[in-house]
């Protein structure tokens, strides 16, 4: 299987410390904040990994990581110009993914948990169809959510919905099958002017191949997109890594 990072965007949200790097390159506690969804797929057991930047900072990011042999790994690099959406850079990595299975992560989401790296391989495993994880939440309006039925199963994924439909929020992690490049190169631009990924997820729940796995009170997910977000892992990670000694993301 192979993964992409999607580290691109212009991080508004937190400016002005994007206003000269990106987001994913800032510190979350004492590493940069890519380090965390790229350890996550390394505990999938993923080698080769795409990352997507701005242009800008592709030379940074190919700095940091290089061709990712120190680390028994295989990094090749792309640039997203525009930022278009996350379903998105299925369409730039294209090429690198070929026909077979991958995995998506964004480069500002922080996952931890005690049996995480064991679903990490599991949904890494499958080979049809489409694993998403999904977490709850207090600000649904953030998020694309999962809307519920009252038999429990996920009915359709609604991109940041104005009106409350759930509290389980689509983390930014993805599994597809191969079909996953063909199937986002049909989806139009939403109103947002972006190709919307739950529009992807909402084709692969249709089609009867979308596994949702609900993270419970164990696992701790993190979107470190904001000022206050950011803090709040940082802090996470600090007293996990000072109480225990255990370190946290570290790639080596």
């Amino acid at each position: 299987m192979k993964a992409i990072i999607l580290a691109a965007g212009l991080g508004s949200r937190l400016a002005p410390a994007t206003r000269v790097t990106c987001k994913q390159l800032l510190p979350v506690y004492d590493k940069p904040m890519i380090y965390y969804p790229l350890s996550t797929l390394m505990l999938g057991g993923i080698r080769d990994v795409l990352f997507i930047t701005r242009p800008q900072d592709a030379e940074i990011f190919q700095s940091l990581f290089g061709d990712g042999t120190r680390l028994g790994m295989n990094y090749s690099y792309a640039q997203q110009s525009t930022p278009e959406g996350i379903a998105q850079a299925l369409l730039i990595g294209r090429d690198f993914i070929g026909a077979e299975p991958s995995a998506l992560i964004l480069g500002d989401n922080i996952f931890f948990g005690n049996m995480f790296g064991q679903q990490v391989q599991d949904a890494a495993s499958r080979v049809k169809g489409a694993t998403v994880f999904c977490a709850q939440v207090t600000d649904s309006e953030r998020y694309g959510i999962a809307d519920m039925g009252a038999d429990g199963r996920v009915r359709r994924f609604v991109e940041k919905p104005v009106d409350f439909i759930s509290n389980w929020a689509v983390t930014g992690l993805y599994f597809f099958d191969g079909e996953a490049p063909d199937l986002a190169a049909t989806l139009k631009p939403s109103a947002r002017g972006e190709l919307e990924i739950t529009d992807l997820l909402n084709i692969y729940l249709e089609k009867g191949g979308m596994e949702v796995e609900l993270f419970g009170r164990g696992t701790a997910w993190m979107d470190a997109g904001t000022p206050s977000s950011l803090l709040d892992a940082a802090n996470f990670i600090h007293s996990i890594e000072v109480r225990t000694g255990i370190k946290i993301a570290c790639l080596e």
